[in-house]
């Protein structure tokens, strides 16, 4: 069961029915059960028992580091929680390779780097294993008392609507949240509606439509020249925002629906003007998590190294990062390469000053423009590791991005092989309607940010005229409408692997 599928609507119904008839005492009982049943849905048992073994361990080994008085203990305690929560993930990901497991297949179940490399079904054991490590850290660290209630931290680690592809939540922000009264206004029901309703929009119309054009040319890259790589990899950097981005405001809405208020995890991560400002702006709440529980103590250690020890902290973060993301070689060149993006930045840092200062420039709107489309294009570069199906591949299409490129424009002046070469084999018409679509999908996130619906990290504007409740009736008219019609034929989302 995921968001999009029809069976969703009357689960989250019944759910949420239920967690009001239950009360403040027993809604942890009711959303607890309905997180595993959710996760059940799966069909894959033995993620219910790691999620369970997890839990159990996670919550024992927090109440003996706070128990111990011995820094020794502490550590080992730790330790041992922490190793738990990495073979929980790593036994998945590599003993399905041992055992021979393919994954899942079919259309759009598996549609990033290194398919064959996923092992046993992962969904969600990611997310869940953060927040276990996460937990630990801070008990240790005395930032929170350990939770003395199992079931409640049960569902801490198991909330459904941020169970399968997170936002990665701490402690300290969620747990309280799954105490307080339970109640429903209007208000917030009718908020999280319209936020559901963009994010399926986002989903199910955008990200969906750009799919078949993006497989076209990354199931075969080494049948396309140049352009057709170039274009797809735009559409795939598209598909990648809408996609996930589309399931984080459905899982904040459907948080909404329960008063829990889930992190926010993107902020027009495409109009960074750093690749530094871009991971402040996506997948915010496992950047944050790599920030304070990887980057920062490899920096302290670090310290001794005055010139390298940043750079070479973020080198060894972003390393982690691809290989959170899963057992393929194509993940951890992206995460490399993100790491040399920023371990260059942080050695050029000193020298980017001077050259401010040296053109006048610097400040002007050509300048952020410029500075904005390179970071796009740097993160396009990356983002080829991430969606190619092996290292081979990547390489190829990264070699052969502009290869032929005098003779294809050439052949497209004269009007010849659009289809193959822009339209990547999928027709004129299905390529203009999604490229309009992605472009009404652009359109709706300014509009809807700017009348409050889908706030960012950052505060949005107030609300302008055109938020008028007749606007706003029409824009979710017409989503609603789209999503009708398209509804049918979604894919699976691209982040629910991890």
């Amino acid at each position: 069961m995921t968001f999009t599928s029809i069976g969703f609507a009357p689960f989250l119904l019944g759910v949420v029915v239920l967690s009001l008839v239950a009360g403040t005492r027993y809604r942890w009982l009711v959303l607890l059960a309905a997180s595993y049943l959710f996760y059940a849905s799966f069909r894959a048992p033995y993620l219910l028992a790691v999620l369970a073994a997890v839990t159990l361990v996670a919550h024992s080994c927090a109440r003996a580091i706070a128990r111990s008085e011995s820094d020794r203990a502490k550590r080992a305690i730790l330790w041992l929680g922490i190793a738990a929560a990495i073979a929980a993930i790593a036994g998945l990901r590599y003993g399905g390779l041992l055992l021979g497991s393919p994954g899942p297949s079919g259309a759009g179940a598996v549609p990033t780097g290194a398919r064959v490399a996923r092992g046993l079904v992962t969904v969600g054991v990611a997310y869940y294993t953060l927040q276990a490590i996460s937990y630990l850290l801070d008990v240790r660290d005395e930032v929170l008392a350990p939770e003395p209630h199992l079931g409640h931290f049960a569902l801490y680690l198991a909330f459904f609507p941020r169970l399968v592809q997170g936002p990665i939540e701490r402690a300290e922000n969620l747990l309280p949240q799954l105490r307080q009264p339970a109640r429903l206004s209007a208000r917030d029901a009718g908020a999280a509606a319209q936020l559901f309703l963009w994010g399926l929009f986002q989903k199910v119309v955008v990200a969906d439509r750009l799919a078949p054009f993006v497989d076209a040319v990354y199931g075969d890259v080494h049948g396309h020249p140049g352009l057709p790589l170039l274009v797809a990899t735009y559409l795939f950097a598209a598909q990648l925002y809408f996609d996930f981005a589309g399931y984080t405001d459905m899982a904040l809405a459907v948080g909404r629906l329960f008063g829990v208020r889930l992190t926010q995890n993107f902020d027009l991560p495409y109009r960074s003007r750093s690749v530094a400002e871009f991971w402040r702006r996506w997948h915010i709440s496992f950047s944050s998590w790599l920030l304070d529980y990887v980057f920062r103590p490899l920096q302290l250690q670090l310290r001794g190294l005055p010139t390298w020890g940043t750079p070479l902290a973020l080198l060894a973060t972003f390393l982690v990062s691809g290989v959170w993301h899963g057992a393929s070689w194509c993940f951890v060149l992206w995460g490399l390469l993100h790491g040399l993006y920023l371990s260059t930045s942080a050695l050029y840092r000193p020298w980017q000053r001077k050259l401010h200062k040296a053109l006048p420039a610097t400040g002007s709107r050509l300048w952020a423009a410029l500075q904005i489309a390179v970071t796009f294009h740097l993160v396009c570069l990356a983002w080829i590791f991430f969606r190619a199906s092996s290292v081979g591949d990547a390489f190829w299409a990264v070699v052969h991005l502009f290869s032929g490129m005098p003779e294809t424009l050439a052949r497209l002046a004269r009007g010849e092989e659009w289809n193959a070469l822009v339209y990547l084999g999928q027709g004129r018409s299905a390529f203009g309607f999604a490229v309009a679509l992605l472009a009404l999908g652009t359109l709706l996130r300014a509009y809807l940010r700017d009348v409050g619906v889908c706030p960012g990290a950052t505060p949005a504007p107030r609300p302008r005229p055109w938020g008028a409740s007749w606007a706003r009736t029409v824009v979710y008219a017409a989503m609603f409408y789209l999503i009708a019609i398209f509804g049918t034929a979604t894919q699976s989302f691209i982040y629910e692997q991890f």
